[in-house]
């Protein structure tokens, strides 16, 4: 992660006159067994762009998804963010125009929430003065406890691949590299599904031949990665949580059974809907992407958009604009 920003003047209040952008990739968390654990960063993104004021009025616009539902006043999440993360530094917000990019799909599993707060987590940092500034593992953890988990937030920070875990009531990541070949193609139904209620219909234990299979599988999915992705479709099956959640999002759960018959490495990305197949290399990309769509023609009712994606190597980034 990267951050260039001015300091603003010192007192309560940050400085007015301070316009800055952050762009932050999309998500996607679990990649079949890492469960709460794995997140890999994707080539779509949000952009807000943030310029504080001298007034106590906070203005948003929002483009793209959700601009005909999202608040465009201080209750807006990214906004509340950028409010609190400066709050908890000792300073006062103030006024600020907000604007916002978004092209992240709500509520299909690919980090919409997590880019959110990381966009306000950011933003609001870049703004409070040097001195007063969270490092990297304070910008994880402040991010994760907002998010309630890491598995999002990490990659959206540091791109690539990301582990994730909570010790001693503090988030902790590494990054990790995802190999070169590696090409996500995702699949978005018109449909959403609330994390919330994906979480619902998981149990509260499961056997513990299914964890020992799913932590051979996370170990694998490692290696597959990072080292030799023609391990994909076996690394990918998942014994914790996709079965639990596919009542809920039924296509995608038969467009999953489907993909993987044929071979390909598909999973639910996040709590879902949206499935995501990890491509070896490129041709088996575009086969995937033909699949795909040959598959929702012949068997679903309602519109999805099929993606072909990098994998974002970067993470989020601030820039400051110099008036």
């Amino acid at each position: 992660m990267e951050v260039q920003a001015a300091d603003a003047a010192s007192g309560d209040r940050i400085a007015a006159g301070q316009d800055l952008s952050v762009r932050v990739p999309a998500t996607s968390a679990n990649l079949g067994p890492g469960f709460d654990s794995l997140g890999m960063a994707v080539s779509l993104y949000d952009t807000v762009r943030v310029r504080t004021t001298d007034s106590d009025t906070v203005r948003v616009r929002v483009r793209g998804e959700g601009q005909d539902v999202l608040p465009t006043d201080e209750t807006h999440l990214v906004a509340r963010t950028i409010a609190d993360t400066i709050r908890r530094a000792g300073f006062v917000a103030g006024g600020f125009e907000l604007e916002c990019e978004n092209v992240i799909p709500h509520g299909r599993g690919l980090g919409s929430s997590a880019s959110a707060i990381v966009s306000g987590v950011l933003a609001g940092n870049a703004l409070l003065p040097a001195s007063a500034r969270l490092d990297a593992a304070g910008l994880l953890h402040a991010c994760s406890a907002l998010e309630g988990h890491p598995d999002n937030v990490a990659p959206a920070l540091s791109g690539a691949l990301a582990v994730s875990w909570e010790e001693a009531g503090v988030f902790r990541s590494i990054r990790a590299g995802v190999h070169p070949d590696i090409v996500p193609v995702v699949a978005i139904p018109a449909t959403e599904l609330s994390t919330e209620s994906a979480r619902g219909l998981l149990p509260a234990a499961v056997p513990h031949r299914d964890a020992a299979a799913n932590s051979g599988r996370a170990a694998l999915l490692m290696h597959a990665m990072t080292t030799d992705p023609s391990l994909l479709r076996e690394a990918t099956e998942d014994f914790l949580h996709q079965g639990y959640r596919a009542p809920a999002m039924a296509p995608s759960a038969d467009l999953i059974r489907a993909l993987r018959s044929e071979g390909y490495a598909a999973v639910v990305s996040g709590a879902g809907p949206t499935v995501m197949t990890l491509a070896p290399d490129a041709d088996q990309a575009r086969a995937a992407e033909e699949f795909i769509s040959a598959y929702l023609d012949a068997h679903s009712g309602q519109n999805w958009r099929v993606l072909g994606l990098g994998v974002d190597q970067d993470g989020a980034r601030v820039v400051l604009h110099h008036r």
